[in-house]
């Protein structure tokens, strides 16, 4: 009986080693996963190119030939493998300087081959290094068509004769045992409805294509069934989040938070931060668990919001706490919320790993005891000594931050799960936040603060310094306050220490005492010696910030009206939208100029256009999926939905759309998922949670 769990070391033509090189490279154990490791391109097979044809231009050629010569030269690290490769209108050199055992013994004289691989140019003669090589009559027999597919592999692979070549004759191998019994996991009504192709023909064809046709009609379906079934996980997650999961209620809006609202609010909240209170207000008095998150563009005002949300929590007799991912961001909410909230006389309280022992004690005393009503802190707040008297409202900044585990720990600390409020300051493109969050309710705050100027963005280069001075002297002449941040790579802190100390001294020398002061901020600094740097800046007694983006969050100065990037283009666009933020937060018109070199790549040249032509962070997360795919934008690598075989979050907009509309069209009809209809979906679904933690319950 065929099962697509059997051991990949019992297919034919793996064995043993492969097999465990197969599962330390690729994660392939079963004969389900080598199917579902799909080709990431396909090259066309149908044009053979003459050896005395190819020019410096070509990407890829094809050539048909016999090898007349084969010798391995030099040895230790300089061995290598050359052959001589021949066709009726020429010859070429082949080499290989890995998986040279496998290469030699694949290769017989007098025999025709077909031949694949980029040609590079070497004293006036072409060669190919490292081609892939295939005898005529197999690559007859196995790819009767014009595409060939493209594997990903790894060097240890390809040693062991498992290169694209050596993968695709084992998927080949398990597609002919297979034979067309693979189950269906899409009802029928799904099938017909969106008119895809069955499971079983097309994971034949994307493997081996009879033609482009059916080889995009094969891609589409399984990228749907890819989409849907993280869809159809996080629409039944939210089921069971906010139609069976209870909840605190929180009754009444009362005494504590109307006082505040009506006699202590600094300024007049927006209507987007009004919708989003009222979406609150709404979720925390139906009795059911709230899983919310608000994303906001930096300076919408979502810590206002967390504020009048906890105010809500207090007033019903609950606690709350809020967890940051740094102790420079959890000090910025204490010392910002405490001011806030100072007139209502509420015990708010800071708790980080630099907390003395003496002062936990007291922390965990009063925290049992009732009297702490808002815990602000790091990591420190998920200890297991850290215990609640009545937690009613977790609220959770910059999410993606925390992994799945940490914020579990946090969960357990109430009887019943405490509401959940997540604020991101990371805008993340519609189709990104459907898989990512698609299990919470998410709120918008669009909308900036009234009286707030577009911060004006320039691109410079080098050779306009003297210019860019200039413009920082004129600012400073009218009060304002500058910061200069240096890039900081974790692999070269030396280097970007170096880099920092030079930016500094040339602006010290053009900003000299006593006229000009200026604060340092690096990572080699300790922390009361950062601390203080800061201080001085925040209080206005330096004109000038340099530092390393240690100051992307933690610090707001209004005053300060320039940020100037410096090696901009090594920065993304998520981080430099980030730094950005960090003016343009009082009434002056504010600037941020991004300096770079003369060379700039084309990714890095886009990432600086975008900049300059919006201040929108959604359109920049939007290019930003387009530049570098969903992977690392929100460092999504512990979420486990961003690792996905065949669909593409930027391309695939329009059928993740469709897909999450079936997922809650569907469960809809059948929450539990119970009709014989769907049964083929239950039991897939099943599948896909053997395979992981459950997390059920987290935000």
């Amino acid at each position: 009986m065929l099962s697509l769990h059997n051991d990949i070391s019992y297919l034919k033509g793996v064995g043993p080693q492969r097999a465990e090189s197969l599962q330390k490279e690729l994660g392939i154990y079963t004969w389900g996963q080598l199917l579902l490791h799909y080709p990431f391109r396909y090259v066309d097979r149908s044009k053979v190119m003459k050896i005395r044809d190819i020019a410096s231009d070509s990407v890829a050629v094809q050539i048909m030939g016999q090898f007349v010569s084969v010798k391995e030269l030099g040895d230790g690290r300089a061995k290598r493998l050359t052959a001589v490769f021949r066709d009726e209108s020429g010859s070429m050199e082949l080499v290989w300087f890995k998986g040279i055992k496998w290469a030699k013994a694949a290769i017989q004289l007098n025999q025709t081959y077909i031949i694949y691989g980029k040609p590079t140019e070497f004293k006036g003669k072409y060669n190919i290094a490292h081609p892939e090589i295939e005898i005529l009559e197999q690559a007859r027999i196995t790819n009767g068509n014009e595409l060939k597919p493209v594997y990903s592999t790894t060097e240890k692979l390809s040693a062991k004769g498992l290169n694209s070549n050596g993968i695709a004759k084992l998927t080949r191998q398990l597609i002919e045992e297979v034979n067309g019994r693979v189950p269906e996991n899409l009802s029928e009504e799904v099938l017909a409805k969106f008119k895809l192709m069955p499971r079983s023909e097309a994971l034949m064809q994307v493997h081996v294509p009879s033609n482009a046709t059916a080889l995009e009609a094969a891609r589409r379906r399984l990228k749907f069934e890819e989409l849907f079934f993280i869809q159809m996980q996080l629409v039944k997650q939210k089921l069971l989040n906010t139609k069976l999961e209870r909840g605190v209620v929180f009754q009444k809006v009362g005494e504590v938070f109307n006082t505040f609202y009506e006699k202590h609010l600094p300024f007049e909240l927006t209507n987007a931060q009004k919708r989003v209170i009222k979406e609150i207000r709404s979720d925390v008095a139906r009795g059911y668990h709230m899983n919310r998150l608000i994303q906001g563009d930096v300076g919408s005002g979502k810590t206002i919001v967390a504020v009048l949300s906890a105010l809500l929590a207090i007033d019903n007799g609950y606690q709350v706490c809020l967890m940051a991912p740094t102790e420079i961001l959890a000090q910025q909410h204490f010392h910002g919320i405490s001011e806030l909230l100072a007139p209502l006389n509420l015990n708010v309280t800071l708790l980080t790993g630099s907390t003395k022992k003496s002062e936990r004690k007291i922390i965990h005393e009063r925290l049992l005891s009732g009297e702490i009503k808002l815990l602000i802190g790091t990591h420190a707040l998920i200890e297991p000594v850290v215990q609640f008297q009545n937690l009613g409202l977790v609220i959770i900044d910059e999410q993606h931050r925390f992994g799945v585990a940490q914020r579990a720990a946090l969960w357990k600390k109430a009887a019943l799960p405490p509401h959940v409020l997540v604020m991101t300051a990371t805008p993340i493109p519609r189709t990104l936040a459907m898989t990512l969050y698609g299990d919470l309710d998410i709120s918008v705050i669009d909308e900036l603060p009234p009286g707030r100027k577009p911060i004006q963005t320039l691109h410079k280069s080098d050779a306009k310094r003297i210019e860019v001075f200039q413009f920082m002297e004129n600012e400073i002449k009218k009060g304002r306050q500058i910061y200069v941040v240096y890039p900081l790579i974790e692999e070269s802190e030396v280097m970007d220490y170096k880099d920092l100390m030079d930016g500094y001294e040339s602006i010290a020398r053009r900003f000299p005492l006593p006229d000009y002061r200026i604060s340092i901020v690096h990572g080699q600094m300790k922390n009361e010696n950062k601390e203080h740097e800061m201080k001085l800046f925040v209080e206005g007694q330096t004109q000038i910030m340099v530092a390393t983006t240690v100051i992307e969050v933690g610090v707001n100065v209004p005053n300060a009206s320039v940020m100037v990037i410096e090696s901009a283009e090594r920065f993304g666009l998520s981080q430099l939208h980030q730094l950005r933020g960090r003016v343009g937060r009082g009434a002056d018109q504010s600037y941020c100029i991004l300096m770079t070199g003369h060379k700039l790549s084309a990714d890095a040249r886009r990432r600086l256009e975008t900049m300059v032509e919006t201040n929108d962070g959604f359109k920049i997360a939007e290019v930003d999926l387009e530049l570098r795919g969903p992977g690392d934008i929100t460092g999504t690598q512990q979420s486990g939905l961003m690792n996905l075989r065949i669909a593409d979050l930027a391309k695939d907009q329009q059928m993740l759309s469709y897909a999450r509309e079936m997922a809650l069209e569907i469960i809809d009809d059948d929450p539990m998922l119970s009709e014989e209809k769907n049964r083929c979906m239950t039991e897939h679904l099943s599948l896909i949670a053997q395979h992981k933690s459950d997390w059920s319950k987290i935000s």
